[in-house]
């Protein structure tokens, strides 16, 4: 029995958890600053780092608290190194550091973004019949604010990227774009919101393909909503926000649909994991739970989002195979996942 406690403070959200065998669940809390940064439209990275040095320790009292343990009770301790912003990385890193330092633990840095992929393994400790945990090989798409890549797994943390954005990731193109319709933040679940009352084939917003490609480019779609926007205004006529936000979603959805199925096909897996922020969106998932030729591994929605649990399961897989790091490591906020 190895148990992993794991810090996650690359963005927003100060969180803690503490995993068993790299998929059961003993405990999770997460601090949210969501409304901090709503009146700023975006997350501010001062005032993030700011607020996780104020829950970084009531969190972790909290995380181990839940799990009934001591922190001598787990065998190591992880935090998310990168990529991230710096200030709020630092502060859970450095936590991190402490926490080993002072139990005589070894210290694990984990790829934030690994952890998004490792979300797919995660179940609740006192679940019955839990499921049955990714198999190799398998593709990975990875879809948040910050990133969309694809990447081949053939065996645990092997990650051969097959195809990335060219520009903005999902996540940002939804925030762009809900912020030019007035959508609130975050951005991505107000369009999935907006977008349940309107018609999708209301606007045929362009996909880009590139030459049928392996990569992804929402930059051209963000623009063509810009000039639908900007046209209906110069016409004086009320936006259609519902009829934009679901015609958006669809041609986002089709082209990580199409291309993920295309690269699934191209290096014949027979399973697929969906990791990040944006596999929290129903219209998306609904997409890929319609397919049956592949085995779907897609997290519940709580594990959809940052958190400490997937940093944990990720942690769990580098103290398996000895990737272990000495005090001295810093953070990378720039960390490549391949």
């Amino acid at each position: 029995m190895t148990r992993i406690l794991a810090i996650e403070t690359s963005c927003d959200e100060t969180a803690c958890a503490v995993l068993e065998d790299g998929r059961a669940l003993l405990a999770s809390v997460i601090a949210s600053q969501m409304d901090i940064h709503a009146r700023y439209g975006g997350v501010f990275p001062e005032v993030a780092s700011r607020q996780h040095v104020l829950s970084i320790t009531p969190v972790i009292e909290q995380t181990l608290a839940r799990a009934g343990l001591t922190l001598a009770e787990v065998d190591a301790i992880a935090a998310t190194r990168g990529p991230g912003l710096a200030g709020s990385l630092v502060v859970g890193l450095n936590a991190a550091k402490g926490l080993a330092l002072g139990s005589g633990k070894p210290l694990i840095g984990v790829n934030h973004l690994e952890g998004h992929i490792y979300s797919a393994w995660l179940h609740e400790a006192n679940q019955q019949n839990p499921p049955p945990a990714p198999q190799f090989p398998l593709l990975a798409l990875l879809v948040s604010g910050g990133h969309t890549e694809l990447n081949l797994m053939r065996n645990h943390l092997d990650y051969q990227r097959l195809g990335a954005t060219r520009d903005d990731a999902a996540g940002e193109a939804f925030d762009k774009v809900a912020r030019l319709l007035g959508l609130p933040y975050p951005g991505g679940p107000a369009i999935e919101i907006a977008a349940r009352q309107g018609n999708a084939q209301a606007f045929n917003f362009p996909r880009a393909w590139l030459d049928d490609s392996l990569n992804f480019s929402f930059s051209g779609l963000k623009t063509a909503v810009l000039r639908e926007v900007r046209r209906l205004e110069a016409e004086k006529q009320p936006l259609p926000i519902a009829d934009l936000a679901a015609s958006f979603q669809a041609a986002v959805i089709d082209v990580l649909f199409t291309k993920t199925l295309q690269a699934a096909r191209q290096h014949q897996v027979k399973e697929i994991v969906i990791g990040g922020g944006v596999s929290a969106n129903q219209a998306l998932r609904a997409a890929f739970l319609g397919q049956n030729e592949f085995k779907l591994h897609i997290p519940p929605l709580k594990y959809c989002t940052d958190n400490a649990a997937m940093i944990a399961a990720a942690g769990y897989y580098r103290y398996s195979l000895g990737h272990l790091a000495p005090l001295a490591i810093d953070v990378l906020p720039t960390w490549p996942l391949s």
